[in-house]
């Protein structure tokens, strides 16, 4: 294993107001520097609001090549087409996510602090998994705190990519990069930077660019 890559893998606002709005504040961002995924994560809003939310973003991200993945709910991910499904704990399982989506779509899970849990999640036909929260976040209740190291030891023992999660910023994410993360899932390091969605998308970028994993 000689060239890992962090990409930067982005989750919307919990709450999306202006759906017009946010989708040119995406526009922008996608069309400033690599990103991977965009997961849809709207916990509140109800099913048609999603469906609008999906029809609205994924010829944006279709465009630009990006993931659209849709949190918790796999059976609206593949009613409206999605590429994919991010589910927790609580929710579907990834067998059941597997089964609802078909064999093409992508299915992440939310497996805490937990290396049990992911490959757990590995054996069920996960396509990654997510560890965290890292750091503190203001994007939701944290619950589990996850350290590095088990980005590193995932990383050295299981094929399967690995996201970091949980209160990523441009000043945290070099230390997630280092451990082994392959993706860096970012909320309000995006849509709350000071100078802008874009901005944040170029600025993650060069760190990403310029951090290695220190396993290598």
């Amino acid at each position: 294993m000689t060239d890992h890559r962090c990409r930067l893998y982005l989750i919307t606002p919990p709450q999306i107001d202006d759906l017009e709005a946010f989708a040119g504040l995406l526009e922008h961002a996608l069309g400033a520097g690599d990103v991977a995924a965009l997961q849809l994560r709207l916990k509140d809003a109800s099913d048609d609001r999603i469906r609008e939310a999906v029809d609205r973003l994924i010829p944006i991200t279709k465009a630009r090549d990006v993931a659209l993945i849709l949190n918790d709910r796999p059976d609206l991910a593949a009613a409206t087409g999605c590429d994919g499904v991010h589910v927790g704990q609580d929710d579907a399982t990834a067998a059941s996510a597997r089964r609802i989506m078909g064999p093409g779509a992508m299915i992440g899970v939310t497996c805490h602090d937990s290396r049990h849990l992911a490959m757990e999640a590995a054996e069920a036909g996960a396509d990654y998994v997510a560890f965290g929260a890292f750091f503190p976040t203001s994007t939701k209740t944290v619950v589990h705190r996850a350290d590095p190291e088990i980005l590193t030891i995932w990383q050295q023992t299981m094929e399967i990519p690995c996201v970091a999660i949980g209160g990523i910023t441009l000043e945290t994410a070099p230390a997630m990069i280092e451990a082994g993360a392959d993706f860096l899932a970012v909320s309000a390091g995006i849509w709350s930077f000071s100078e802008g969605a874009a901005a944040a998308v170029r600025e993650f970028n060069r760190v990403l660019q310029a951090t290695q994993f220190r396993g290598y």
